[in-house]
């Protein structure tokens, strides 16, 4: 069966450094670190100092009151991310086959605020305490749930939820989706808010949270003092739609979506493996998904957590997919300044890409300073690098060992 051709034609996102997109486009070619002290709750209940939360949020200013108390923060955040996408595509739904439209919006966790509030209250009230609709508020897939019930759009609707790689995921379904016929026109992203304490308890438990007390040098992807990642918040929300019905309509188009690769590495629930094969071909499985070569790619927006072992797994991984090539690709990691996004941040990234694509601009590593011997690829570290860029990878990797990788490409 011929694939049919994928086009992004809108974008929307709100994140720790922009909430929309020309504000966070505008910060990341700037280089502006989101990162801050803890401002949404007590930081004495937590043991990490700096997280990137979305500043001045207030969700009336985008719903009514009704609305908003039916939705945790990050279904808010994936409703708003998804209006912002859906009028800059232009798309009149009116017009459309409302069965033709789905939406896959992912979420890591959904929202454990919501669960740790409802077990207190339990504790305090008994079964009193309990909100009435605590269940529905909580559980991932509600994201895409709410996109699709406040555009009335009743065509495929799903969640991926792969912790960190949720997002990468869900574009990826929304790819195969729109290429083997099931829709014209698929939303397709992330959103996540946990900048909670138990959240952060439970990441700092891991020690997988970065706990210096300097907003920029705790994000800092590929440099030598990294020590773990922050946490950040947010959404990223594409509207993905088959190339001839873009046209047809004369919709803008930012990028074309041509690969989607996944791998597992089945090696430990929390800890990548240092076996660079999963990782390699996981990208290699998008590039030849997309008909390209290893060559032909430009730039690779890097998972770049800022963690110790997953800022060198990748770049070995990508030494081994790229081969001599690796050392001629631009690299750089969007979560320098926004933070991790867990299941958002592919959606967010690939909202960098497509504007990257789009003005042929990529925005640096932030903060970076030390150089680590073990990394010795091209990071983007002194400034924005102004050059065409015809093809993009954007990876994610995640918590169970899931591998994602999509493939952009210029129109």
């Amino acid at each position: 069966m011929n694939k049919r051709n994928v086009v992004v034609t809108g974008l929307g996102t709100i994140n720790g450094i922009g909430n929309n997109v020309d504000e966070f486009w505008s910060n990341a070619k700037k280089g502006v670190c989101g990162l801050s002290h803890i401002t949404l709750f007590d930081p004495s209940l937590v043991r990490v100092k700096v997280v990137c939360e979305v500043k001045g949020f207030d969700p009336l200013n985008y719903m009514d009151i009704k609305r908003a108390k039916r939705m945790e923060r990050f279904s808010q955040f994936a409703v708003v991310a998804a209006n912002e996408a859906i009028k800059d595509s232009g798309l009149d739904f009116d017009k459309e086959d409302r069965f033709r439209v789905g939406v896959c919006v992912g979420s890591g966790i959904g929202s454990i605020e919501g669960v740790a509030n409802n077990a207190l209250m339990q504790e305090k009230r008994g079964p009193r305490g309990i909100h009435p609709l605590v269940i529905p508020m909580i559980i991932p897939n509600m994201a895409s749930a709410h996109i699709s019930i406040a555009h009335g759009l009743h065509g495929k609707n799903i969640n991926v939820s792969t912790a960190c790689a949720s997002s990468n995921n869900c574009l990826g379904e929304a790819l195969r989706t729109i290429q083997y016929g099931d829709a014209d026109i698929m939303i397709a992203g992330g959103a996540e808010a946990e900048v909670t304490p138990l959240t952060l308890n439970g990441f700092s438990a891991l020690s997988a949270l970065c706990e210096s007390d300097d907003p920029n040098r705790a994000s800092i992807p590929f440099d030598k003092e990294r020590s773990g990642f922050v946490m950040g918040e947010g959404a990223g929300v594409v509207v993905l739609e088959e190339e001839e019905h873009a046209k047809k309509r004369g919709a803008k188009i930012y990028a074309r979506l041509l690969g989607y690769g996944t791998t597992c590495d089945a090696f430990h629930m929390t800890a990548p493996s240092d076996d660079k094969a999963y990782q390699s071909r996981c990208m290699r499985n998008a590039i030849d998904d997309a008909g390209l070569k290893p060559e032909d790619i430009d730039y690779v927006n890097a998972h770049g957590t800022s963690t110790k072992y997953n800022d060198l797994y990748e770049t070995n991984a990508i030494k081994d997919c790229f081969g001599e090539h690796a050392a001629k690709l631009k690299i750089s990691s969007t979560k320098s300044m926004v933070g991790h996004l867990l299941g958002a941040c592919g959606g967010v990234e690939m909202v960098a890409v497509c504007k990257t694509i789009q003005e042929g601009i990529i925005h640096q590593t932030v903060n970076y300073k030390v150089p680590d011997p073990e990394l010795d690829l091209d990071y983007v570290v002194s400034g924005p690098v102004k050059q065409d860029v015809r093809y993009v990878i954007s990876n994610c990797f995640a918590f169970g060992g899931h591998n994602t990788t999509i493939v952009a490409g210029k129109y």
